[in-house]
């Protein structure tokens, strides 16, 4: 281990350069607004590329779509060895209404230890510690073996078509293991929810709401189907228990819209109502057999009424991950965890899905850990503790060179 004296010296130094790239990277917004001027990832992205390219770090700028470009850094040892991958998304979610915030939502204020804004969490302050972490290892001249690859993606809060477009390039063919950089208060998170995002639609007949029978009302059969799925839900749960780091599975219905096109009036049968669904699953569930149930209630249900009509569309499919604890993704992250906070890691799961979702998926092992209260993200006057991107900064490069320097291939 590294002596106390010398890695405080290293935490104040890369916690002044970790909090002013944060500051730098939040003052510049990315929020996804089609047909919005300025409105995507480009200039936080051009802006981190150029960061990189001064740290003397190999830059590949790669757009995904108009205006939403992947920056890939490259940082080889010129040695034979494994690849480590550190993963931070671009993109921030809509700050909603700026009215509502008692801080600038892109201003980066420091007030109290605290640094608010939006992405201060989720999760440029992340990218500011993996960035940072791998400048700490240049300029102290360290020792390891192999390659690091940052892989800073766009769209991680939409269709994840930033990490999609990264994979299918290849960047993901030979690496050894990846750090999913998310504020989950640095604790090391093995597991994480699976996600299906599914569109509804109920078919009815338009009719006069004074003569009900002369039409088939929508509303009533999405009822209906509503009604059947929380019940699925239910035996999930009975199923397969709450899950020590995930929780409980869930089929939650968002937007429920009837009609689904013109204007809704209160006289007026709807022909035609949707409802979404944000389905969230755990190990020991399976997509395609939830699919199948999600038909069998439509099916059960028509049977039952020769009116009612009904069909479905999964539009993103995100399978659950779990890492094996005793990976050397897992094993280094825990042990860099406790060398720098001298605490036993806390192992948890993620709620949501990551990009890391994909990369799994492209058989990376990965763990998920970074700086910032997991209760905050997309939250009004969102923040991250000074303190703890130091010490996130101090993690990484940890845990970079543990893994790097395990000769033992994952």
């Amino acid at each position: 281990m590294i002596q106390t004296n010398e890695r405080q010296a290293r935490l104040q130094r890369d916690g002044k350069e970790v909090v002013e790239l944060t500051k730098n990277l939040v003052k510049i917004p990315s929020v996804y607004r089609p047909g919005v001027e300025g409105g995507n990832e480009e200039k936080v992205a051009h802006f981190t590329a150029d960061y990189l390219k001064g740290l003397g770090i190999e830059v590949h700028i790669e757009e995904v779509e108009p205006g939403r470009p992947n920056v890939i850094g490259i940082v080889d040892s010129g040695r034979p060895g494994k690849t480590l991958l550190f993963e931070g998304h671009t993109d921030v979610v809509t700050e909603g209404d700026r009215d509502a915030w008692t801080h600038d939502p892109f201003g980066a204020e420091i007030i109290n230890g605290r640094m608010y804004g939006r992405g201060t969490n989720d999760t440029k302050g992340n990218l500011a510690c993996m960035i940072t972490a791998v400048h700490s290892l240049l300029r102290d001249n360290e020792e390891w073996n192999g390659k690091i690859i940052l892989c800073i993606p766009c769209d991680e809060e939409g269709m994840m078509i930033g990490i999609k477009n990264f994979i299918k390039r290849g960047w993901a063919d030979n690496v050894d293991g990846a750090i999913i950089c998310e504020p989950e208060e640095n604790q090391v998170c093995v597991t994480q929810k699976g996600a299906m995002r599914v569109v509804v639609n109920v078919f009815g007949k338009m009719a006069h709401g004074a003569i009900p029978l002369s039409g088939v009302n929508p509303n009533t059969g999405m009822a209906k189907l509503i009604c059947e799925l929380d019940r699925l839900e239910q035996k999930e749960k009975e199923r397969l228990g709450n899950h020590p780091m995930l929780g409980w599975p869930s089929i939650t219905p968002t937007i429920l819209q009837a009609p689904v096109r013109g204007d809704a009036q209160i006289n007026v049968i709807p022909d035609q109502c949707m409802t979404t669904l944000d389905i969230r699953t755990v190990p020991g569930q399976d997509h395609s057999e939830l699919k199948r149930e999600i038909q069998d209630i439509i099916n059960r249900l028509s049977g039952q009424d020769p009116d009612f009509k009904a069909e479905f569309e999964v539009i993103e499919d995100r399978p659950w991950t779990e890492t094996d604890m005793e990976n050397a993704i897992v094993k280094a992250t825990a042990k860099a965890v406790f060398e720098v906070t001298g605490k036993e890691p806390v192992y948890n799961g993620v709620p949501g899905a990551t990009d890391g979702t994909f990369l799994h998926v492209a058989g990376v092992p990965i763990v998920t850990i970074g700086a910032g209260d997991r209760e905050v993200p997309h939250q009004i006057d969102e923040y991250v503790d000074i303190e703890e991107l130091a010490e996130t900064t101090e993690i990484f490069r940890t845990a970079a060179l543990l893994f790097l320097n395990e000769s033992e291939k994952s």
